[in-house]
């Protein structure tokens, strides 16, 4: 039953508006998710969203008034309190947009802590904007989030699964139980979802972790590298050990052989697009690192899509070649292989957003555990903006351009998210007490936190 923000049930609840069903429905499911200190987290998750403003402040949080406990309640919900992972992410499943296309980017984004000294499970990691010893790296946490994806112009993404990688696990095999756990989520109607990933993904690991899945990745590959075709059948008589490798393919060989497929189209940004694909290629492995131990290397085909455009939308130098590893059931769909990478960028507006705007990596957390709690309750009101694209008034400021309710941007629905708190009521029970607590007993010594340096990986060998 949904109560409104300050009564304690004894009124009935007001009936939702069909345009607010669904949000109000996965606010109870968000609620269900929320073990312990439940009440404290879903009203902070609803204080960013109430803000006006950036959040700059996680504790000036507790200063909104849909934040009906103090201060020290929304420390103790991040330290304290319990998130159903699990819970949550059938719930991102259902409430997704059912008219996209079942294609999904998969990126990870740093929580920079780099003079968190006592915060544990830090890792170096790149960084293109800030520096460390003359180096672009930051030591911090590392997220990698799954959204979905859709064909409309704009910055709207549906995030459905994030995980930390701790620095001491495998990113290739974090990402494939990752991509697995999402698939057995999604429903089984003969539609093979489509993974797009940015270069600085092992293509051929994932594809070969992904062999028995129902999934079909997208990698892009750098334009050096040389792939090769399956060997000739030996011919008859012939002894020795047959050939594993057939004809060289070289990306960046001009004179590349014919393409088993081709797709000439037409685009109002980029003009004249050619798509051409090569299948039934391979690279050569080495028994090192991941292919260690197992013999004789596998082999793992896939699909090399080689894009090329007559222009860029803004042009910037000369124009590049896009190369992509493509493997899954059945054959690529050229049509949206190409497309569904372009969508893939709309996952870097999500992470501006979720950080700029929301407040992602704003607290100063100590441990991974409450940044874990902290990254969930961003997703879960990055998803109730969704949600409410079409229920909101559009509070625009003078200088921006009027636009339709479902043309709205997330920063101007989260402006008039607030306009909605009392037709869709909270699930959050009011606090049982106003009393501020003892606080700490006097005399109380706390000796110093223990030190936690940043792991640094060492690089293993492909």
């Amino acid at each position: 039953m949904v109560r409104r923000s300050g009564d304690r049930g004894d009124e009935p609840a007001r009936k939702p508006a069909a345009s607010t069903q669904a949000l109000v429905g996965f606010r109870e499911e968000l609620y269900g998710c929320l073990r312990g200190w439940g009440d404290a987290l879903f009203e902070l998750c609803d204080a960013a969203l109430w803000v006006p403003a950036a959040v700059h402040s996680v504790p000036a949080l507790s200063l909104e008034p849909v934040f009906r406990r103090s201060h020290g309640a929304l420390y103790k919900a991040l330290a304290r309190g319990s998130i159903d992972a699990e819970a949550l992410r059938r719930s991102l499943v259902a409430r997704r947009p059912s008219d996209w296309p079942l294609i999904f980017a998969v990126d990870a984004s740093t929580w920079d802590r780099c003079d968190a000294e006592c915060s544990p499970e830090r890792g170096f990691y790149y960084s293109a904007s800030k520096h460390s010893a003359g180096q672009p790296i930051v030591a911090g946490w590392s997220y990698q989030w799954i959204v979905q994806l859709g064909w409309d112009h704009d910055s709207w993404t549906a995030p459905l699964d994030v995980l930390r990688i701790p620095p001491t696990e495998d990113p290739t095999t974090a990402t494939i139980e990752q991509i697995r756990r999402l698939v057995d989520l999604l429903p089984g109607d003969g539609v093979v979802p489509l993974f797009v990933f940015d270069a600085g993904y092992d293509p051929i690991a994932i594809s070969a972790g992904l062999e028995s899945t129902r999934a079909s990745v997208l990698v892009r590959i750098r334009s050096d590298r040389v792939f090769y075709a399956a060997p000739d059948p030996p011919s008859p008589g012939k002894v020795g050990r047959p050939r594993r490798h057939g004809r060289r393919f070289a990306l960046s060989d001009p004179q590349t052989p014919e393409p088993d497929a081709c797709l000439t189209t037409s685009d109002p940004r980029y003009g004249t697009v050619r798509v051409c694909a090569w299948s039934g290629l391979h690279p050569k492995l080495s028994a090192r690192g991941r292919w260690a131990g197992q013999g004789a290397p596998p082999i793992v085909a896939g699909t090399i899509i080689r894009v090329e455009v007559e222009h860029l939308p803004r042009p910037r130098g000369a124009l590049k070649v896009l190369w992509c590893w493509w493997s899954g059931p059945g054959t690529p769909d050229l049509s949206v292989c190409w497309r569904a990478y372009l969508r893939r960028f709309d996952i870097e507006h999500t992470y501006r957003f979720a950080k700029q705007t929301l407040g992602w990596t704003a607290p100063s957390l100590r441990t991974p555990e409450q940044a874990d709690r902290w990254t969930w309750l961003i997703v879960a009101a990055y998803t109730q903006l969704r949600l409410a694209r079409g229920a909101v008034d559009d509070l625009r400021l003078p200088w921006e351009r009027p636009r339709g309710p479902t043309k709205l941007t997330p920063a101007r629905v989260r402006r008039g998210f607030r306009r909605l708190h009392d037709s869709i009521g909270s699930p959050a029970s009011a606090p049982k007490s106003q009393t501020p607590g003892p606080g700490r007993p006097k005399g109380t010594l706390r000796g110093p936190r223990t030190r936690y340096p940043a792991i640094k990986k060492a690089a293993k060998a492909a």
